[in-house]
This record gives C-alpha cells, structure tokens and sequence, in this order.
C-alpha cells in the first residue's frame, strides 16, 4: 500500500447508510480512504444533475482513474470537478466524457502521467469559461498536440521524457482561456512549441507564463476590443467632440492578479487598458462595445481635466476622500451628459447597479456599498432606490448643479457631510464589501489630490534621480524588433534586443595609410567623382572650418587685427550642392566570418576580408564626402537574439575626419549575423532622415545565421521581410555580397537589388563604383 493512504475501515463504509450510496461505492471498487471522506458528498451533487446513465459513465470514469496507480489525487479531482463541468457544457456530458478519458489514456500511455492530476483539477475552471462542449474539446485538443510535440525520446520512436510544460500549461489554463479564444490559445501554445521544443527550462518559462515572450504573444492573441486596433480612431475622438490631442498610452490588464490596474492620468499621458471586452447589457440597456469603453473612459478623464481641481488631502481620512472622489465622479459625468445626452447610456451600462440590501452593516464595511448606490441614483433617475437619507443628498446635489457647473471644493463639502450623516461603527471593519461597487470606466482620482507634506513614497519615487559627479551615465537600453516568423506567418512580438554603442576607437592614421595605398585607384574615383558632382552649389560662408577661405572676411579680420580689435575667426567658407538630394547609410556585417583570409591570387599580403573591408569602407567614405551626400556607417554582429550588438562608427551630422577614421580603424569581427533585426535598426535611422533618396548599403560575407537558430530558412524569411518593411518606408535596401555561393539565398532576400562579388580582393575598387552607379 503507498504510504500514506490509509484503508477504508468498515466502520467507514457503514456511515453510507443509504443503500444507493453503497451501491455506488461498489460499483467504484476503491480502497483510498480520503476518497471515502468525501465520496457521499460527490454524489449528491451528481445525482441533483446526472440522468442514471450518467450516473453510471461517472462512476465508470471514477473507477478507471482510480485504477491508475496515480494516487488519490486524480481520483479525488475528478469525482469533485466532473459535475462542474458537465454543468457548464450545458448538462450534456455524453459527447465530453469520451474526449476526456482519451487524454487522460494518451497521457497514461505516455511520459506524461503526472499531468493527470493538473489536468482533472483545473478543468472544471475551465469549462466555467468556456461554456460549451466544443469549446472544451477544442481546448483538449490544444494539450494533446502540445503533449505529443514536447515529449521527448532518446531512439525517435517511442516517448521517453514528459513534456516540460505541460504541467504548467494545465496550471495557468484557467486564466489563459480567461484571455483568449480557442484560437488565441491555440496560436499561443504553438508559439511556445515551436521556439522552445528543445529547450525545456524556457518551455517551462513560458508556458508558466513567466517570460516576456509568453506575455508579449499573449498580448498579441488576447481577445475584445485591442487598444492597438482603435488607438487612431480614439485620437481623432478626442480632437473631434473634445478638442484634446494628449498621448494616449495603454497598460496592460493580463498579469496582474491581486489589484487589477485602473485608468489614470498624468503629465505624460492618458493611461487606458490594452484591451476592453464587450459588455453585455441589462433590461433596456444595449449592449456596450469595447470602443464605446474608451470613448466612456477617456471622457471621463477629460471631464475632470476641465472640471475638477485638485484638494489638499493631509486632514481628511481615506473614507472622506472616498466619499469626495464618488461625488466628484458624478458631478464631472453629469456635466459630460449635458453636453453629449447620448452618454447616459453608455455611463448606464458601465456603472454597477446594486442592491439596497446586499449588504449586512452588522457584519460588513458598507460604505463603499452606501456610495456605489448613490452614484447610481446621482446618474440614473428610475434608480428605484428608497433610502430617505440617499434621496435627500441625490436633491441636494442637483441643487448644486442647477445653476451651473458647480465646483469640487463645493461637491467636497456635499461628500463631507454625507459621510457624517452615515457614519457607521461597522465602517472601520476589514471586511469589506465590494460587490458591484467597482466603476471600471472611471480613473483612480490621484489628481484630485494635493499633499502639503511629501511622504517617504513621494521622496522615493516621484525625485527626479540625479547622477553622481563620479557616475558616468550607463549605455543606452536595448532597442527591442519584432521578427517574422514564416512557418506561422506571424510576427514574433518584441523578439530581438538590439544594443547600440558608439565604435570604439583607434588609430586614425591607419586608415590614411589605407588611403594612400590607393592613391592611384583615388586619382582615377577623383575623376568619376567630379562628373557626378552637380553644379549648382551653394556656398556657406562665415565658417570656422571649410574647404576654403573666405577672401573678404579674411582681409576683414585682418584689419581689425591690425586695428587691436578681436578679429572673426570664421573666415573660411564651404558648399553644398542643390541639385543631388541623396542619403546614405553603410551597414557592416562584423561577424567572425570576417577573420578568414582571403582565398585567391589577387590577395599577395595575405589580407583577412576585414582588412579588405576596412580598405573599401575607408575609399567609400572618402568618396561620398567628396560628393557631399550626407552619410552613415555602422557596424553589426549578434550572439543570440538576446543580444544583437549595433556599433556607430560614423553619424548623419559627423564629418568625415579623424574621429571617424579612428573608430573605422578600430573595427573588430566577432559572433554571428542576425541581418533582420540590423536591417531595421538602420532603417529607423535612415527613414527619418529628409531625402528624396535614401539608401541602405549592405556589405557583406555570408546568410543570416545566428547560433540559437536551427532553422535556416527562418532568418533569410525575417531579413526578406525586413527588406520589405523599409521598401515601404521609402528605403532603398542594396546587397552587396562576398560571398561566392550568396546566389543561392541572395537573390530571395534582396531581389534584383544585390551584387556577388566572386573576387574578394577587388572589393576597394569595387565598392566605391557601385555606389556611384547607385546614386547616379
């Protein structure tokens, strides 16, 4: 016997009097005597909803799981549970029972015997929430699928390891079908699948619903009315009917269980969920859409930036600020209904409507109850409500309003002395009453109040945080991409943290050694270069550094030199050119690829292909600076998705001097090639840039690859969309590729725009004249 389960005595069995109870626990054949607790308890509420037939499949079903040799445990959740469930499919359990034995016999069979338990215990959660039969067959399906993708074997034959995450996906499935749909969560768990397969402690992570990956993709599925899909729509609302354009920013509303966050507003924004439901209507109440929520929330604020002003709060207790925050709330939504009528219906719908005796003063905190009433009564005439005491302040505070908008110190002094007037002992007690009290479309109020004296919180958290004279001010936080997933056809949400950095720096003298070792290919790009030049430039005088001087101001500044008055030093002058409106940026592969010496006759000093890099970018740089287009270079390699490293080497606004030629001289190979996300880090950059042209240049060696990709297509589909992304923003992407074998995957990605290289060493002569035929 396993330890700890104790036999049915017969004196256990003897408490079943009635003789169907024993009947059945016959029929259930078990030994486990904490089952025997609790078994006449089951079967009641079985019996109150089960036909015979029923009766007899549940006690087939008990019987078979006690049989498992799992414990009491499945036994236990499954006898408790299982009424639940066939309730909330409508009471038809014929067509569910079948589906649920089938998983728990494939999980028997399988590994994965000990998700039974998990399995049994939260599926009557479930089934709560999803309401019908199919809903939950489809929801079976979902853990089956998942089961057999993540159990492991060692000969590919047969299941050897259970499915890390499938314990917890049974744990969290309550709350996650609480968010999504079937389909949701459906897409949800294939996510999870797909990345992390082979990876057991992030499959756990994930479908445990603690990594930013899981949240981010359930984000992404979560049902009702996203924040995302309407945020342009709000924007104009608030323009049209309120003459408002503040930020609207949303927070999210999955991941906090305790204290549910609420709308707020403050100098940086108007707070708003991520996501609103629709809401179903009462009576003669309509139903009230998820948009129609965000109109109601976001006037609501706006009411009280026109109407409200803040209070100082230091002398009043927490149940007067209450009192004063519900009235307050009534008097801005009643002045929002003056305005526009047709919110009364929307406000209806949203605010709670409790009953006047649904709570017991002698046991409970009712005072939140006491002002939940009252707002209703304050907004809806047919109410219905009779206290004398909340009829007399509901015609007070119209008394107030009559003759115009009021003002909150005035509703406060209202607030105030209805608190007096309903003081109650049982007030001050910790249970408190919250039932239909919770007004989900109006703000927490922090603007209504003002402290004279700051508390430590305030001092801890609102302080502006100052560095140090010592402290050196930390590198920039990681810039996060999405990234296309092609098997699903999907975006993977917030996938990939890039960090930039300006290059570091080294010798600038050796890029002008680099220079002079072309000084005759410079001679001949001199030429081109020249022909390209438009004509029509435009000079920039008054300047301390220029290409020229400035004959008249020079003979100025010497004058008052000669005179002993401080001469100008801006005598020199530069150009700029009309005619030529083009933008450039570099991107530089630096993977470790970039190491290998160079194959080929061409190559007589044995030159790795960065030295060759260097050596083109070094030639390029110089060109285009002669040319004037504003440009950019930076440099790219990752190691992992984690950590995809973005290093500045020149800006838009840098010129082409001996701080750039210092960080070029610094550059440095490593890790791998996650192209995508370099892609469009650069062309965040270029986009904002003002140019009739601009143009992505990217140099080179080999396929996007990176090491926590198996798949190799998967990051050619990302760099292809990627490509497409900047194509839209007007962003011309161009390839240039050393790799021999780049025909293979190049042309997938890039299109026509791209060129293979087969001869490395060419590449300084080469560069410099593909980006002259790009910009001719």
């Amino acid at each position: 016997m396993p330890t700890g389960i104790r036999p049915v005595t017969d004196a256990r069995q003897r408490q079943m009097a009635h003789p169907q109870v024993q009947a059945w626990w016959q029929a259930l054949d078990c030994g486990f005597a904490p089952v025997a607790d609790v078994f006449e308890e089951c079967l009641d509420e079985a019996l109150s909803s089960f036909s015979k037939a029923q009766m007899e499949a549940y006690i087939e079903a008990a019987r078979f799981i006690g049989k498992l040799g799992r414990g009491p445990e499945p036994l236990l959740a499954f006898l408790e549970e299982w009424p639940a469930v066939a309730a909330a499919a409508s009471g038809d359990q014929e067509p569910l029972l079948p589906q649920v034995m089938g998983a728990i016999r494939a999980m028997q069979k399988s590994p994965n015997s000990t998700a039974i338990t998990p399995f049994l215990q939260t599926l009557a959660a479930v089934a709560r929430r999803l309401q019908s039969a199919e809903q939950i067959e489809l929801y079976i399906d979902i853990a089956l699928n998942l089961m057999a993708r993540t159990s492991g074997s060692i000969h590919g034959h047969h299941d050897t390891f259970p499915s890390p995450g499938l314990p917890a996906f049974f744990e969290q499935a309550p709350r996650l079908v609480g968010l999504l749909s079937t389909a949701g969560l459906r897409n949800w768990t294939e996510f999870g699948v797909r990345n992390y397969a082979s990876h057991p402690q992030r499959q756990v992570e994930y479908f445990s619903l603690k990594s930013a990956d899981s949240h981010a993709v359930l984000q992404r599925e979560r049902r009702g009315t996203l924040f995302a899909d309407v945020e342009r729509s709000l924007d104009l609302y608030l323009r049209a009917l309120w003459r408002d354009s503040d930020l609207i920013v949303p927070y999210s509303t999955a991941f906090d269980e305790l204290r549910k966050p609420v709308p707020y507003y403050d100098k940086l924004g108007m707070r708003v969920p991520d996501v609103f439901d629709d809401v179903a209507g009462t009576g003669s109440i309509s139903n009230v859409s998820g948009l129609d929520r965000y109109r109601a929330v976001l006037a609501h604020m706006i009411g009280h930036r026109r109407w409200s002003t803040a209070q100082i709060a230091d002398n009043w207790s927490p149940f007067q600020r209450m009192a004063v925050e519900f009235f307050e709330d009534c008097r801005v939504d009643t002045l929002l209904i003056r305005e526009y009528p047709g919110l009364r219906r929307i406000f209806l719908a949203l605010h709670p409507h409790p009953r006047q005796d649904a709570c017991d003063p002698e046991t409970t905190s009712c005072l939140r109850h006491r002002l939940a009433m009252l707002s209703r009564a304050l907004l809806d005439p047919g109410h219905g409500y009779t206290d004398a005491v909340l009829l007399d302040f509901v015609r007070r505070f119209h008394e107030h309003l009559s003759a115009g908008e009021s003002g909150t110190a005035d509703i406060a002094a209202l607030a105030l002395a209805y608190v007096t007037r309903t003081r109650r002992p049982s007030d001050q007690l910790a249970n408190i009453h919250f039932d239909d009290t919770v007004i989900d479309y109006r703000d927490d109020n922090r603007h209504l109040w003002k402290f004279i004296e700051e508390g430590d919180e305030e001092q801890a958290f609102d302080a502006e945080r100052k560095l140090e004279p010592s402290e050196e001010p930390r590198g920039l936080p990681p810039r996060r991409y999405p990234e296309w997933d092609d098997a699903s056809q999907t975006y993977r949400p917030d996938w990939v943290s890039v960090y930039e950095a300006l290059h570091a720096s080294g010798t600038a003298a050796d890029i002008d050694r680099l220079l002079q070792k072309h000084a005759a290919l410079a001679k001949h790009l001199k030429r081109l270069l020249d022909l390209l030049k438009p004509q029509d430039k435009v000079r920039i005088r008054y300047q301390e550094e220029g290409s020229d001087l400035d004959l008249d101001v020079a003979i100025n500044s010497l004058i008052d030199f000669r005179s002993g008055v401080a001469p100008d030093p801006r005598i020199n002058m530069s150009h700029r050119t009309d005619g030529r409106d083009i933008c450039v940026l570099l991107l530089l592969d630096l993977s470790e690829s970039l190491n290998e010496k160079v194959a080929g006759t061409g190559n007589v000093d044995g030159q790795t292909v960065l030295e060759l890099s260097q050596e083109a970018v070094s030639l390029l740089a110089w060109a285009i600076d002669c040319l004037g287009d504003p440009f950019a270079i930076a440099g790219f390699h990752s190691n992992t998705r984690h950590e995809v490293r973005y290093q500045h080497i020149k800006g838009f606004s840098e010129r082409w001097d001996d701080t750039v030629k210092a960080r070029l001289a610094a550059m440095r190979a490593g890790w791998s090639t996650r192209m995508g996300a370099a892609l469009r880090h650069a062309g965040h950059y270029l986009a904002a840039r003002r140019a009739d042209k601009k143009i992505l240049l990217l140099l080179t060696d080999g396929e996007p690859a990176d090491v926590d990709v198996t798949e190799p297509n998967h990051l050619r589909a990302d760099a292809r969309k990627a490509v497409e992304e900047l194509s839209a923003q007007g962003v011309d992407t161009f390839c240039l590729s050393l790799d021999p074998k780049a025909d293979e995957y190049v042309r997938g990605i890039f299109g026509k725009r791209h060129l293979v290289l087969d001869r490395v060493a060419q590449l300084p002569e080469k560069l410099p004249l593909l980006y002259m035929a790009l910009t001719r």
